[in-house]
């Protein structure tokens, strides 16, 4: 006979789990690898100005949920993917990028086209989950060194990291500083 052993839950409290922060970003962990094995899970803000560029996982399942402030977002297959902007694409079936406003929820599975960008002059606030977890906890910590050493970041090292990752970048990331 096998025993059980029963884990303890996780709770984290408002304000809690481990930060990183930049100019471009910032990311709190609240549930990563090391206490799910489902799903990491994030609080994220993201600054006016920034924009992930449009990418796609092939492995990846990710949640976004909109908690304050607006973000441009799509998560479709684009008629084409031409140009630098996504925010020009439209689906075949004639759905555009829409403005995310709070309450707005986003999922996006495997191998689908996605983005989001803060386009207005306030932050944003978003939680954000990813499935299967712990490849996102490791990019944010690496994209954030990145993003954090220099104004504009090295096209060639976020291409890296990204492909190290299961992120294919469809368009640029993109961050103007305040």
């Amino acid at each position: 006979m096998t025993a059980h052993v029963a884990r303890d839950g996780l709770l984290v409290p408002p304000g809690h789990g481990r930060k990183l922060h930049t100019d471009a970003q910032q990311v709190t962990f609240k549930v990563t690898g090391e206490h799910s094995t489902v799903a990491s899970s994030f609080e994220v803000v993201v600054p006016p100005g920034f924009d992930v560029g449009a990418h796609l996982h092939t492995r990846s399942e990710e949640l976004f949920y909109v908690l304050e402030g607006e973000l441009d977002v799509m998560a479709f297959e684009p008629r084409v993917r031409s140009g630098d902007d996504w925010r020009h694409w439209e689906a075949l079936d004639g759905r555009q990028v829409v403005r995310a406003t709070p309450g707005t929820v986003i999922v996006v599975p495997p191998g689908c086209p996605h983005a989001f960008a803060n386009p207005t002059g306030e932050p944003a606030r978003m939680f954000f989950q990813a499935s299967p977890p712990p490849d996102h906890e490791r990019y944010f910590e690496e994209l954030l060194e990145l993003l954090d050493t220099s104004a504009t970041p090295d096209p060639a090292a976020i291409q890296a990291l990204r492909k190290r990752y299961d992120i294919e970048q469809l368009t640029p990331l993109r961050h103007e500083l305040s």
